[in-house]
Formats: C-alpha cells, structure tokens, sequence
C-alpha cells in the first residue's frame, strides 16, 4: 500500500509540474510588441498623408511639359510657314497665356472660376525667342517655357 502511495504522490508532483509547463505570452510582451508597432506606424504615416500634394505637384508639371512641348511644335509648324499664322499649323504666340487654351481647351487661363492662373502674363520679344511663364493650381506651382511665334 505504501508503493501505490508513493506512485500516487509522484504521479500528482508529474501531472502538476505539466500544468506549470504551459505558457503563453506575458503581458509585458504583449505591451511591448504593441508599443513596437505603435512606433513603426506613426513613423511611416507621414509618408502617406503627403501623397495628395505630389500627386498635384505631379500633375500640374504634366500640364505644365504639355503646354512647353506645345508652344515647341507650334514654333516649329510657324517657322515652316514663314511665321504666318495658319489654322491648325501656326497660332500667334507673344504671351504666357497665348498657348495654354491651344493645348488645353478647358484649361481658359483668362476667367477667374478655373483653379489654374498663370502668375504673370509676360510677353516674348521676338519669334524664336523663350520665356518662363509660371502655372499656378492653389499654393501649387509649376514652370514652362514658351518660344515666340508669329509675332
């Protein structure tokens, strides 16, 4: 009778040191594992919340590359028809504003209802000749260079 006592007690002492075997995370883990994801995310929001400014940045450049290429291909169709101004081939380019309708039929720099402007409407001296005019979309801005035709 005492072995089967002495198993017994073992058999309890085995079962019981089972139980204290099982773990799991602790809640210091668990608040640190938090905190770690808390940081990385606060970290990296800031990059996604810029993103509607370079998207307009982006696209006002594009516009901007647009109305420069035009005023190019129209110097170009001018210079082959003697600076004449012709339909569809040679428009009078002497000011900032000459080329944006040209190229963009809803872009009318001229009312005050579109969102865009142009900042100064400076005029180009002489056919062939460049300037820099400035696009404007709110507190956003852009560059282009337009070349002088048919003046």
């Amino acid at each position: 009778m005492l072995a089967v006592k002495v198993n017994y007690l073992l058999k309890g002492n085995i079962m019981k040191n089972m139980k204290s075997n099982q773990t799991g995370f602790t809640l210091i883990e668990l608040v640190v594992v938090i905190v770690i994801l808390g940081i990385l995310a606060a970290t990296a929001l800031p990059k996604f919340v810029d993103l509607g400014d370079e998207a307009e940045k982006g696209a006002l450049n594009g516009i901007a590359g647009a109305l420069s290429s035009a005023a190019s291909i129209n110097y170009a169709g001018c210079a082959a028809n003697n600076q004449t101004v012709t339909a569809n081939k040679c428009i009078k380019v002497e000011k900032c504003s000459d080329i944006g309708p040209q190229i963009v039929p809803a872009l009318t720099l001229t009312t005050s209802s579109t969102p865009y402007s142009i900042d100064a409407d400076t005029t180009v001296a002489s056919n062939g000749a460049t300037t820099t005019c400035t696009l404007k979309k709110g507190d956003v801005e852009a560059t282009y260079t337009i070349v002088g035709a048919a003046i």
